[in-house]
């Protein structure tokens, strides 16, 4: 379908489903792993929405009613905001791809590609790493919800727990690969927060499982 040629400022949120995972599997770069992880936030943000709704339509539920409306202010914002990084994911590696293009022929012209790569590279990072920092956020408003939103959509909650797990865990893959290969100036509060991060992320995401689980019985 013509896909394979990289991101060129694509905006992966206006394809349909079939189109885009057609782009991720191609051969091309972009879309990667980065913007995978931040369509994996938008799906988790969406169905945290659904179970929001759910729980707010029935008095049933009235309990979780805080928490739900919570949630739905952090949720909203993060559907919309999911899908331009998915697009800043891929065209951030674009650059990143363009500036080892540019010539290298005498000094300046080295300086300059140096610095570009550089500069491409750090923002590369940048973007993941928003895309963790609001998969965390959510994660950590996950276990209430759980626990005190409606029964028969506890499920859901821990799919919507997976997703945001699995996009805060691969967005950390592309931060840590991009500081790597930068120097250690570079990126400095990214690097500070982010074993912090990580941990956070690993105590949150089990203790949505742990809050579905107990739910269900189990």
């Amino acid at each position: 379908m013509g896909f394979g040629k990289g991101g060129g400022g694509m905006n992966w949120a206006d394809m349909t489903l079939r189109e885009f995972q057609a782009a991720l599997a191609s051969s091309s770069p972009t879309p990667g792993g980065g913007t995978a992880s931040a369509v994996a936030l938008g799906q988790a943000a969406s169905l945290s929405i659904m179970v929001c709704d759910l729980t707010l339509a029935n008095e049933k539920w009235e309990e979780g009613w805080a928490i739900a409306e919570l949630i739905q202010t952090l949720a909203i914002p993060m559907m919309g905001r999911s899908n331009e990084l998915a697009t800043e994911d891929s065209t951030a590696f674009d650059r990143v791809m363009e500036g080892f293009g540019l010539p290298k022929t005498t000094d300046e012209e080295k300086s300059e590609r140096r610095a570009a790569i550089r500069s491409a590279t750090l923002e590369a990072a940048v973007v993941p790493f928003e895309t963790a920092s609001l998969a965390l956020k959510l994660l950590t408003s996950l276990p209430e919800l759980a626990s005190k939103g409606n029964g028969n959509a506890v499920t859901d909650v821990g799919v919507a727990g997976l997703l945001a797990s699995a996009a805060a865990k691969g967005a950390v893959f592309n931060v840590e690969i991009n500081l790597d290969s930068l120097p250690e100036e570079m990126g400095q509060s990214i690097r500070k927060e982010l074993p912090s991060l990580k941990e956070h992320t690993r105590i949150a995401s089990r203790a949505v499982m742990d809050a579905v689980r107990e739910r269900m019985g189990q």
